[in-house]
């Protein structure tokens, strides 16, 4: 049974869930294996995980790909609910500044986002995490 967004079992899973994903990362350049997961507002968890390229430039993120992975196999409507980012190397890794913006098209402001960090894992509103994000304009 997936849990609610915002609440701690379900944040616990979710980081489970990012952590399993970190495991199929494909990082023979840096070795710097991240997974993310998303619950969608559906209640849908989908994840994935970093894919480098040798043209450093082609890397992919871990939430880049599992944005992708949502929109394939849910359709271009998905709305996020709630962020998982972790690693297998016990570094900080917070969504890099494109993954963040990636996130912002689909994302609610308020949701959570987690993230490890040096000493364990922070959880603060999408919103704080881009404050300033670009917005698509509609209509």
């Amino acid at each position: 049974m997936e849990g609610k967004a915002g609440d701690q079992a379900a944040l616990d899973e979710l980081l489970q869930r990012a952590r399993e994903a970190a495991r199929h990362a494909y990082a023979p350049y840096s070795n710097f294996r991240v997974g993310a997961a998303l619950r969608l507002t559906s209640g849908a968890i989908v994840t994935g995980t970093n894919v480098e390229n040798a043209s450093y430039g082609l890397t992919v993120c871990a939430e880049r790909t599992a944005v992708a992975q949502a929109v394939v196999k849910f359709g271009p409507e998905i709305r996020i609910a709630e962020v998982a980012v972790t690693n297998l190397n016990h570094a900080a890794s917070p969504p890099c500044g494109a993954c963040r913006q990636v996130l912002a098209e689909f994302i609610e402001p308020d949701a959570p986002v987690a993230f490890a960090t040096a000493d364990g894992v922070r959880v603060m509103p999408f919103r704080e995490l881009l404050p300033e994000m670009f917005e698509k304009r509609r209509g």
